[in-house]
């Protein structure tokens, strides 16, 4: 029927889209005046200010001062509410969760940290609540405030059957019931879990370094190999999910793993992954942190590569480990590329960025010469977790789309 809620083109619709706009300038500007919004949007001063009447008795923005230090009468500022809608996020690992809170506007307001996720099905679910509800606390809120969760996990979940595939080693998350009882958990918050590496992907490309790139891998190295592929400014997940499993990629220099998903590795994790990199160093003769004391095996395949990146410029062990690692990882991006042919690729994870631009330069250097294309490299500059920030940042594009949606408001 002409003039209903969802038909284009009609008053209450070009409303909606014109308040959507206003509330995207201002949640990259901060805050701004009737005339700046009404400059930017190209709208009238009077639909500016029913606008921003709207939106504020709508309990979407604030007026937070006003415009000092100008010609003229003070403009009254506005800026997006942050109370508007509050999200979770987080970061499963098998050491344990991460769990933060931001507002609508992306400020996080809470964080907590949980070892050990959970060795079964029920703990699981137990300590995603704990550090949720940690989380929660720590930003001075109840559970009932938060519109979204956002889980970052190790594998995927098969959207056909529900279980978790590509991380044996996430003990306790393997039930075939693990989501619905999550869900019966978390009650009316809606959720979802993604791959961390993907999220990690929607850092880059929502506030890093693929901001504008429709077609994008991320390349991450950390407890072990994975990648992120977008497409079209889209993840592409595969039929399992399990796009971007690049760990189990037989590659020439490694012996080929057969039973990859019971030995949890493959090709490439077995060319250049952590273990990999400490026989690097110690057969080129640069220092390996010590076996007790010195940290986690992450940790210490990432001192190694900073090392051999810090003394990279001149001739000697660091050198030669930094120009083998970038080698065996320029490898495995050429099946890559030549799959996929992005147009940029991401290096990210602890294990990698601890090589920096020494690292890169080697990994751009050498893919130059094993494939066709020659996509631009980049190191992850998404600062803190990517996984963690990712997470926030994914419920917050779901978030912001159902809250900012004034369509079926009352004029």
């Amino acid at each position: 029927m002409a003039g209903s809620a969802g038909t284009p083109g009609t008053p209450r619709v070009l409303r909606a889209m014109n308040d959507r706009a206003a509330l995207d300038l201002l949640l990259e500007h901060g805050t701004l005046s009737r005339t700046r919004i009404g400059n930017l949007t190209g709208l009238s001063k009077p639909t500016a200010s029913q606008l921003l009447a709207r939106l504020e008795a709508a309990g979407l923005v604030v007026v937070t001062g006003t415009s000092e230090g100008r010609p003229g009468p003070n403009a009254q500022l506005y800026a997006v509410n942050p109370a508007a809608a509050r999200v979770a996020g987080l970061d499963v690992t098998p050491t344990g969760i991460r769990a933060a809170i931001a507002d609508i506007t992306g400020e996080t307001v809470g964080r907590f940290e949980l070892p050990t996720p959970g060795r079964s099905a029920q703990g699981a679910i137990d300590r995603v609540l704990l550090a949720l509800d940690g989380a929660v606390k720590d930003a001075g809120l109840h559970r009932a405030d938060v519109h979204r969760v956002v889980i970052g996990t190790q594998g995927a979940f098969d959207p056909a059957t529900g279980n978790l595939r590509y991380a044996s080693h996430l003990h306790g998350w393997h039930s075939p019931r693990l989501l619905e009882d999550m869900a019966a958990a978390l009650g009316p918050i809606p959720f979802e879990v993604e791959n961390d590496v993907n999220l990690a992907a929607i850092a880059e490309q929502r506030i890093g370094e693929a901001r504008g790139c429709e077609n994008f891998t991320l390349l991450w190295g950390e407890r072990g190999f994975g990648a992120a592929v977008v497409i079209g400014g889209r993840l592409h997940r595969g039929a399992t999910g399990g796009a971007g499993e690049v760990a189990f990629l037989p590659l020439p220099g490694a012996p080929l793993v057969r039973n990859v998903a019971r030995s949890n590795s493959g090709g490439f994790e077995e060319l250049a992954g952590r273990r990999t990199v400490l026989r690097l160093a110690r057969e080129h003769g640069l220092a390996v942190p010590p076996g007790s004391g010195g940290g986690t095996l992450t940790e210490k395949a990432a001192a190694v590569v900073a090392e051999a990146a810090h003394t990279a410029e001149s001739p000697g062990p660091g050198q030669a480990v930094l120009t083998e690692f970038a080698t065996r990882l320029a490898t495995g991006l050429a099946a890559v590329v030549a799959v996929i042919d992005p147009e940029l690729i991401i290096l990210a994870g602890a294990v990698i960025t601890a090589g920096g631009e020494p690292l890169r330069s080697l990994v751009q250097s050498e893919l130059a010469e094993l494939a066709v294309p020659r996509p631009a490299i980049r190191l992850s500059t998404t600062p803190d977790s990517p996984v963690l920030t990712g997470a926030l940042q994914s419920a917050l594009a779901a978030t912001r789309d159902e809250v900012f949606d004034t369509t079926g408001r009352t004029p």
